[in-house]
């Protein structure tokens, strides 16, 4: 497996700044240990004029197969047909990819301490791929390289036998670009595309490859015309994965068409946003009113609707009596920074077993989210416009029905004591209303007539005597046939938490 770099230069800029680039001396040869085989480096000719750098992958079929289990691990389907015997030594796929990330990886990432100013400017570049495997043959690479900025995109297919040329074309192609790139985009091309032309990975593709392919295609691949492609192939065609990247490519692309952040288009909650008082925030209020509640009714198994970032999974997780923990969340970006500050891929396995974190829109009913003992929506609701929330009550109350629900909002009667905020000026700018405590206790008390559940309210934050608490809460619990409250796990009734209403739903109704 076998791929080379070459660059030219001049006694000003010499071609051997290469080495600088790659992080590999040009006097040297260097070897590498793969967890698949052996990877060499070496420089078949450097001079001022001319540098090639040489990237020799070694291949262990055994550890292949080992590593594999013999079963073709991640859509291999030569190394299952044919275990010890196949072209993975020989032909460039994703197993170069990988040793091409471990090896350069600072040139991909676009870093050179000695040399930064050529890790940012264009070189004059040829690589070559003496043996590409291609399914959808040379005009697919083509397809694949020529939006992407290369001047030539030479691809010539391999004859099966060049003895017998009836027989036809084989699947591999002998790849030449050339062109003036910065060292960094070549390398992140050929590490997306590679796999993507094998259409095959030797490894189980996992949900940061999500993440892997973004980081490798940007500034490149949103714009691609064949990014359903390259996604779907890398991806190894699962569609969860591929739906979740086109989403977060379509929110890149709109951001520069619009010359604007990605964050301000998929501006998940951050919490931080929240107007808070020090030294104790209205955010660390807020959860901890929320873990009494959810303590006081007896629930072991919590979900968190619009879980956002994390944090209040974050701080279900350290309590061991919450033994099941699901955060739900339309955002892919807020559930991949959720993940993140979970620290999922390191978390052991007993823990990771409590939690689980997956995408949904709160405004459609899911089968997945019912029988758990409580809900929480936590400053949720006013992200949604008001013809909406029918559609989210009924997909909560009406149709997961967990036995306790929880609901937090901003209190916009507190907004007055708020010195920082402009008068008439909602908390955060993705708000689409703020309600008043009258008007969030009419409505939560029609919610609970409805469906079923007695409702009680809960001041979080100080409760001014003039305009009430900057959080107002409604605890929902399900009431018996005879309009009782049901019992909690320890054989109690109502949540035993600080009450100004507490109301059945037929006390509602009579009101």
């Amino acid at each position: 497996m076998f791929l080379t770099i070459s660059t030219t230069g001049n006694s000003e800029r010499p071609a051997t700044d290469l080495g600088f680039l790659l992080h590999k001396h040009p006097e040297k040869a260097q070897t590498f240990s793969t967890s698949h085989g052996t990877a060499h480096v070496f420089y078949p000719e450097a001079s001022a004029e001319r540098c090639t750098a040489a990237l020799l992958l070694e291949v262990d079929p055994v550890a292949l197969v080992r590593r594999g289990k013999g079963k073709g691990r991640g859509g291999a389907p030569d190394a299952a047909l044919a275990q010890y015997v196949n072209d993975r030594p020989y032909a460039a796929s994703s197993l170069l990819s990988v040793a091409m990330s471990a090896v350069f990886k600072s040139a991909l990432n676009g870093v050179c301490h000695a040399r930064p100013e050529r890790a940012q400017a264009p070189l004059p570049l040829r690589i070559e791929v003496p043996a590409l495997p291609a399914r959808g043959g040379a005009e697919l690479v083509r397809k694949l390289f020529g939006p992407l900025g290369w001047t030539s995109v030479d691809a010539v297919a391999v004859p099966l036998d060049e003895r017998f040329p009836e027989w036809g074309d084989s699947r591999y192609v002998r790849l030449v670009l050339e062109g003036e790139l910065r060292l960094a985009d070549a390398l992140r091309q050929l590490y997306v595309l590679l796999p993507v032309l094998d259409d095959a990975k030797h490894y189980w593709v996992a949900p940061d490859e999500v993440d892997k392919l973004l980081r490798a295609g940007e500034g490149w691949l949103a714009a691609h015309p064949e990014q359903k492609l390259i996604t779907s192939r890398y991806l190894s065609r699962r569609w969860g994965l591929t739906r979740q990247a086109m989403q977060r490519l379509e929110l890149v692309r709109l951001a520069e068409s619009d010359d604007l952040d990605v964050e301000s288009i998929d501006n998940a909650v951050d919490e931080t946003t929240d107007t808070e008082e020090k030294p104790l925030p209205l955010a660390e209020q807020r959860r901890t009113a929320i873990l009494d509640a959810l303590r006081a009714a007896g629930a072991n198994r919590v979900l968190d609707l619009g879980c956002g970032q994390g944090q209040l999974v974050q701080a279900l997780l350290k309590d061991a009596g919450f033994t099941q923990i699901v955060g739900v969340d339309v955002s892919m970006r807020a559930l991949t920074i959720a993940s993140r500050r979970l620290k999922l891929d390191r978390m052991g396995e007993r823990q990771a077993g409590r939690v689980t974190l997956q995408q949904g829109s709160l405004t459609y009913t899911d089968k997945r989210l019912k029988g758990y003992d409580a809900a929480v929506l936590s400053e949720v609701i006013e992200h949604l416009d008001l013809p909406r929330l029918p559609a989210l009550e009924y997909a909560v109350f009406g149709s997961a029905r967990p036995r306790t629900v929880l609901v937090t909002t901003p209190n916009v009667e507190y907004n007055v004591r708020w010195e920082s905020l402009p008068a008439g000026h909602a908390r955060h700018g993705d708000h689409r209303f703020e309600w008043t405590r009258a008007e969030f206790r009419a409505w939560a008390r029609e919610v609970a007539q409805r469906h079923g559940y007695g409702v009680e309210f809960v001041p979080v934050g100080p409760d001014d005597p003039e305009v009430g608490p900057p959080t107002q809460m409604a605890v929902f619990t399900m009431t018996a046939a005879d309009g009782s409250p049901t019992r909690s796990r320890d054989g109690s009734g109502n949540p035993s938490t600080n009450e100004s209403t507490n109301e059945t739903g037929k006390e509602a109704k009579a009101a």
